[in-house]
């Protein structure tokens, strides 16, 4: 499979293919590569980096749900994605088996589906492919628990039916050493909604490339992340909704914490309004709170309309430090300055934390929260 060229394109988003030739190797001067620290990503982005690393799927599944481990040929794969980078396009080329889980249709899952991706080792490389398909009016949740030590590139396809209700939650707890450069696709159908949750916790450089397409009207996409970088740490988030049928919806809502020397944090928002797309509701929404000096933020969205007939479109971005009027306040009230500030950043997360519904995985993103907040605490 080559060039895609059935749909138009965006100037956001030049190309599509499922060739790794159809795409230039990165320098870091082209816009989609030019917050990322390409000499970080261990060769995903250039082609040197062999596949001879592993990481490990293991899903638990709700008893209504099927699992599947299939070859490439299977031809479910890459029917609601082509990839829109190299990397993405490597790891399209490079990864040997899929995890494919269905939803029968009308089917409503009375238990989440976890799938659990463990690294084993960060020197050598992995490549890693997983598509979901919920059929016309099934329901069900999906967990993605990203954790131990990895090189990993991987493209994940959500396929939701018509009147289908898909909930999905990413984790990306990696260890400190771990690389992980991803692309999340959700494809809707006729009245399907999406709702997704990336919490990005772990790893040196974690880049998450979340994309929604409609395939019929009446589409509804909710997508949330909670991130929270340290020193040295690498976290991006690059977001495409992309409005191709009439009346549908989108909402996003990412918020991040930054705390310690370079500690870096990056979040790209494009939305798109095709002229097709008359009736169109969306908003986009990124904050970022800076607990101390040597962090840098960088906050970028961009919404391109195509069509006067939209029922509304918006955005906003905002990053700064804490607040102290608000600390003052909590503190003349006996209140000491960490617990003041503990409680800010609660605050701030805890809003998009809270919408998690899975509460197992709800307790272990606050728990992880204040961790990062005893790190600090402790004077690292």
């Amino acid at each position: 499979m080559g060039l895609e060229t059935g749909k138009p394109l965006s100037t956001l988003h030049e190309k599509a293919s499922y060739d790794v030739g159809d795409f230039d190797v990165p320098t870091g001067r082209e816009e989609e590569w030019r917050f990322t620290p390409l000499r970080r990503l261990r060769g995903l982005h250039n082609g040197t980096a062999e596949a001879n690393g592993k990481v490990i799927a293991e899903v638990e599944a709700a008893p209504e749900v099927t699992v599947e481990t299939v070859g490439r040929d299977d031809a479910r794969l890459g029917r609601a994605y082509a990839p829109a980078d190299r990397v993405s396009a490597q790891a399209w080329t490079a990864f040997a088996h899929a995890t494919v889980v269905t939803v029968p249709k009308e089917v409503v899952a009375s238990a989440p589906t976890v799938i659990r991706l463990r690294g084993e080792d960060a020197s050598a490389a992995a490549y890693g492919h997983t598509t979901v398909i919920l059929e016309p009016f099934a329901e069900a949740t999906v967990v993605l628990a990203h954790r131990g030590s990895a090189t990993y590139a991987d493209n994940v396809e959500f396929v939701v039916g018509d009147g289908a209700r898909l909930s999905v939650i990413s984790l990306q707890d990696w260890a400190d050493d771990s690389v992980h450069v991803s692309h999340q696709h959700a494809e809707l159908g006729r009245d399907a909604r999406f709702v997704s949750h990336n919490v990005s916790l772990g790893g040196d450089v974690v880049r998450i490339s979340p994309s929604v397409a409609y395939d019929g009207p009446g589409g509804d996409a909710e997508l949330y992340g909670v991130y929270f970088a340290d020193g040295g740490q690498h976290l991006e988030h690059r977001l495409l909704v992309d409005h191709t049928k009439p009346n549908c919806r989108s909402r996003v809502d990412y918020r991040g914490a930054l705390q310690d020397q370079d500690a870096h944090a990056v979040w790209i928002g494009d939305v798109i309004i095709r002229a097709e797309a008359e009736g169109t509701d969306t908003y986009e929404l990124n904050r970022n709170l800076v607990l101390t000096d040597g962090t840098r933020v960088d906050s970028v969205p961009n919404l391109e309309i195509l069509t006067g007939e939209v029922a509304g479109a918006g955005h906003a971005s905002a990053s700064g430090r804490l607040d102290d009027e608000h600390l003052f306040y909590l503190q003349a009230r006996g209140i000491t300055f960490d617990e003041a500030r503990r409680m800010v950043v609660r605050g701030f997360l805890g809003q998009l934390v809270e919408r998690i519904e899975v509460p197992e995985v709800r307790e272990k993103v606050a728990e992880a929260i204040e961790a990062e907040l005893d790190v600090r605490a402790e004077g690292r």
